[in-house]
């Protein structure tokens, strides 16, 4: 842009650059726009040149990032100016001020067609750049047909077709009927014997669109396709400014390869084998060199070909010049190329009759797997998984199970649950299978699913050839003076059912499986417990002779949990102890487990489910792992529409249909925000099957229900229908274990009045926030930070917004590793002025401790103002100015809690409105000023005036103005708010020695956003 001699704008820019901080900046910047609009009040008065002069400067403020909300009509305007520079500043401001459905470019659409149906070549440009920088439906619909002739016209110069090519790519995106495909076919192939590349380059980025949406009406383009190839492999009539690095257009090679890859096959003998002998000398021809930019330019074009011959299905041979190619690129030194050479790799598996190949390769994609960079580790990972077969099984799973005592936390999840896939997929027998799986668990137990345990009892109770030699692999590892909980319970299961056995090995009697596995007793969670009660009657049954002393410590166990808290304990306790009492009928009652029917593997089923991918559905995937180390995770997700799986179905007490109404008449107090939610937990209800309980955390398919701890009261006296107060539902919704630190609501006030700190904590989790606010939009940071060992999963966090408040979170991670700590950027645009406050639905699990908090997020009214300072001049004509309801409103607040002027100013300070002494003569009154923005409102000044009471502090008159009517009356509650709330902590109810029933809350709280938002408040 030609700026000589616009001093004015010179000025302007060389001041906005000398400004020491921000505020002399928005100083500066708000001085010029007022003087721009009152230049723009009198345009009869303007010449075309301070007309241009005032359009520049409002571009450049648009460009610092303000709001210029004003002169987008003289922006538009200068388009049909006769002149050069004029038009190109209409132009260029209009592209950039304006998007496809501002309501001004539908004046300027006429101005613009005639540009482009001009003789005028330079005002063809501009048109044709600006319709494809902001071309919507309407302009598509308008201009199409002359923007067809000229990119088809022989009499324009390249420069112009190469725009026209452009801007009809970004119209057909738009309107993909602009395009008629009947008559394009047949043009577009005529496209592609032009010999300018550049025409050439620009139309085949046209033709990439037009057949990933039909390939059927373009299959005359594809031999002339094939032709471009040929004429570039052989740098045939290509200029020297089309060559990059010594390769010839490189961008080009890429797009018609890339459009190749729509069309199914190619059918022609020869032009497969005119294809195949470019692509082969592209094979050829690339080799990793020192230059950066000639690596970049080369590989691009390779991969792509690459690519391509996946796609064609090649000969076996050029297949394996492919896979040799890239052998040779991941053991080069350069990170990226190693990486590409892993990726395509990975893709290369997708082709019949080239694992064999890859095969040869092994050692150094597991020598990948030890590089420093986290990605190519990934890729590694991936590869190994699909390139695993019966015959290299036991190797790569040898590996994997090396790598993962050194792996990183954000790759065990992964790892571990790949390893199990493949030793179950490919084991040669079952007592390899279950060693490998044991090993899992004693080195990454923390990142082992339930699933994978779960299989292996499954697999053991099925065989009874394996059943000895898994009974004698517990026994070993529950010699180690320190496993992790998920080897406990697994060698617990196993010893409880197989121990006997074991019995005449030496260690192995009845007393001594029963005191190593009673050692370890002390250091499980609630969770694992149930499990070894159920293994001690196991032990006690198959005790023959019965062993007075070994029954005796069993049954003071069971006696010490039979008034456990936990209702899961205490149910088993109690049952175990009475039938150990029975004799000679224990041993029916307690008979071996059963067979468990066959069904196909929850591992083996998602590993399946992953292999059936296309090749770009994997590329995306593999790229999106590099954000989350859970993809192939086994975990329950939550469903969309709120209807819980089965395998998600746990025993709580919901409130029946009879008494549903009942509860919301009497539901006197609203839910705190930010306290967890609870749902009073329902004892477990025996089953008929006494194994019941026992059968029920095997269950392969999904996870074992969560015992839950009793808070309250199990059901009301006088319930019409005692029966409906148990019912089935999702565990996720179950009471929480976990309480927070700290008053909640303490720390959503601190927050409301700074920009960083907690919002919530407890044992597991702290969430902090650190926000950034600038006019109507803000930026908050999510840190979500792990404070314990043991990963945290099912993370979730549902934005609830209220309706002026546009909001979007980025990607939560289902997974926080341990000690670890994860940022969730949340974008907030405020629409107009409210008190609503969003909710932030966060849930988690602990082991199998859920945990869920609606808490308040601080984007309260107060974080979009901007104080301002006023003086006396500008003050009293905007107070008189706004004179009365609804622009001016006055009360008289009593409650106040009493404080001096100066703790009151710098109440409003942190409120972020600017006190400004000496306006008010009287020493008892407060003036404050402030800015608020929004989209609907942008800039609205607004004014406050507090006029006190000396001898009595406890009440005040409060007068607030500002232009719009919603935002004065929500100003003034907000205000009044902070005058009489003192936020305080919650003190903690003290128990009473006989607790009154409760009446359980129904569920649409809990899950429906309006209903929950009610009860914040």
């Amino acid at each position: 842009m030609a700026l000589s001699g616009m001093r004015g704008l010179s000025v302007f820019i060389s001041d906005i650059r000398n400004c020491q901080n921000k505020e002399q900046e928005r100083l500066r910047v708000d001085k010029e726009l007022g003087n721009v609009r009152t230049r723009f009040k009198n345009e009869k008065g303007l010449t075309p040149y301070e007309k241009k002069k005032y359009v520049w400067k409002m571009l450049y403020i648009y460009m610092l990032g303000y709001d210029v909300d004003f002169g987008h009509m003289e922006a538009v305007s200068l388009i049909s100016a006769p002149k050069y520079p004029e038009k190109q500043v209409g132009y260029i401001v209009t592209s950039c001020l304006l998007n496809e459905n501002h309501d001004f470019l539908r004046l300027a659409i006429n101005t613009v067609r005639t540009d482009i149906i001009g003789r005028n070549e330079t005002f063809q440009c501009l048109a044709l750049t600006m319709v494809g920088n902001i071309g919507g439906r309407e302009f598509a619909e308008s201009l199409a047909p002359d923007v067809q002739k000229l990119l088809i016209s022989s009499s324009c110069r390249p420069l112009v077709r190469k725009k026209a090519a452009l801007c009809l790519l970004r119209l057909y995106r738009k309107n993909p009927d602009v395009v008629n495909v009947d008559g394009w076919s047949d043009r577009m192939a005529q496209l592609l014997d032009e010999r300018d590349l550049g025409v050439l380059t620009s139309s085949m980025s046209l033709l990439v669109a037009l057949v990933s949406n039909n390939h059927d009406a373009y299959w005359s383009c594809l031999p002339k396709c094939v032709k471009i190839l040929e004429r570039l492999a052989r740098n045939q009539d290509v200029p020297q400014e089309y060559t990059y690095y010594g390769i010839p257009t490189p961008w080009l090679q890429v797009k018609t390869m890339r459009a190749l890859q729509y069309f199914p096959t190619i059918e022609d003998p020869n032009t497969r084998r005119s294809l195949f002998e470019v692509l082969q000398r592209i094979l050829m021809g690339t080799d990793v060199v020192k230059n950066v930019n000639k690596n970049n330019a080369s590989h691009a074009v390779l991969f792509e070909a690459l690519a391509l011959v996946m796609h064609l299905d090649a000969e076996k041979e050029m297949m394996s010049q492919c896979v040799a190619l890239l052998g040779k690129f991941i053991a080069v030194r350069e990170p990226n190329i190693r990486y590409l050479g892993l990726e395509n790799m990975t893709r290369m598996l997708m082709v019949a009759d080239v694992q064999d190949i890859i095969k040869r390769h092994q050692a150094q994609i597991i020598t990948s797997l030890k590089d420093p960079d986290i990605s190519i580790r990934r890729r590694a990972l991936d590869l190994l998984y699909g390139m695993c077969d019966v015959s290299n099984a036991k190797d790569i799973v040898e590996e994997l199970l090396q790598y993962l005592s050194s792996a990183d936390f954000a790759m065990r999840e992964e790892l571990s649950l790949k390893a199990a896939i493949l030793a179950e997929k490919f084991a040669p027998d079952l007592s390899w299978y279950v060693d490998v799986i044991l090993q899992l668990i004693d080195k990454a137990g923390d990142f082992v699913s339930d699933d994978i345990w779960f299989r292996v009892v499954q697999f053991v109770t099925n065989n009874e050839d394996l059943q000895p030699y898994a009974a004698t692999k517990a026994r070993e590892y529950l010699d180690k003076p320190a496993i992790h909980e998920t080897m406990v319970k697994v060698s617990a299961y196993i010893l409880g059912e197989y121990s006997h056995l074991l019995a005449r090995r030496p260690g192995c009697s009845p007393k001594d499986i029963f005191a190593i596995i009673h050692e370890k007793l002390p250091t499980v969670s609630t969770s694992t417990i149930p499990i070894l009660l159920s293994t001690y009657a196991k032990i006690l049954m198959h005790t023959e002779p019965v062993d007075p002393e070994l029954q005796n410590q069993i049954w003071a166990i069971f006696s010490k949990y039979e008034s456990c808290i936990d209702v899961e304990i205490q149910q088993r306790a109690v049952e175990y102890f009475a039938l150990s009492r029975k004799g000679a009928d224990l041993k029916d009652i307690l008979a071996e487990m059963p067979k468990f029917p066959e069904r196909q593997s929850a591992l083996l089923k998602k590993a399946e489910d992953a292999e059936v991918d296309t090749a770009e559905q994997s590329a995306l995937k593999l790229r999106a792992q590099q954000q989350t180390s859970n993809a192939l995770v086994v975990t329950d997700q939550r469903p969309a529409n709120g209807t819980p799986y089965v395998g998600q179905l746990g025993l709580v007490k919901v409130p029946g249909s009879a008494n549903a109404d009942h509860n919301l008449q009497n539901q006197g107090l609203a839910q705190e925000n930010g306290t967890l939610s609870k749902i009073d937990p329902q004892s477990v209800v025996p089953s008929a099957d006494l194994l019941g309980d026992l059968l029920g955390p095997l269950a392969i398919e999904g996870p074992p229900a969560v015992p839950t701890e009793p808070h309250g009261i199990i059901a009301s006296e006088g319930d019409p229908n005692p029966a409906d107060a148990l019912a089935l539902a999702p565990v996720d919704e179950q009471t929480n274990s976990v309480q927070p630190i700290g008053n909640i609501a303490e720390r959503f006030y601190a927050l409301c009045l700074k920009d960083s700190g907690v919002l919530y904590e407890d044992p597991y989790i702290q969430i902090g926030i650190k926000a950034e606010w600038r006019a109507h939009h803000g930026r908050l940071v999510l840190f979500l930070g792990n404070k314990n060992t043991s990963p945290l999963v099912s993370v979730q966090a549902l934005i609830l917004p209220p309706s002026h408040l546009k909001m979007e979170l980025s990607l939560v991670p289902e997974t926080i590793p341990p000690r670890a700590q994860v940022q969730c950027p949340l974008e907030v645009m405020n629409l107009c002025p409210s008190r609503d406050v969003a909710v932030l639905d966060f849930s988690y699990k602990f082991g199998t401790s859920p945990v869920n908090a609606k808490l308040r997020l601080p984007a309260v009214l107060n974080k979009f103002l901007h104080p301002i300072s006023v003086s006396a001049e500008d003050f009293f004509p905007q107070w008189r100015s706004l004179s009365g309801p609804p622009l001016k409103l006055q009360e008289v607040v009593r409650g106040v809690r009493p404080m001096p002027l100066p703790e009151m100013s710098n109440l409003f300070n942190s409120l972020r409105l600017m006190v400004c002494p000496g306006l008010d003569p009287n020493a008892n009154n407060l003036i404050a000023s402030t800015t608020f923005y929004s989209e609907s409102t942008r800039a609205m000044l607004c004014l406050v005036r507090i006029e006190t009471d000396p001898a009595d502090r406890t009440q005040l008159r409060m007068t607030v103005a500002s232009g719009d009517p919603t935002l004065t009356f929500e100003l003034k509650e907000f205000i009044k708010e902070h005058l009489i709330t003192i936020p305080t902590v919650t003190p903690s109810p003290v128990a009473a020695p006989a607790p009154a029933p409760q009446v359980a809350q129904p569920m649409t709280a809990l899950t429906d956003p309006g209903a929950m938002l009610a009860g914040l408040f």
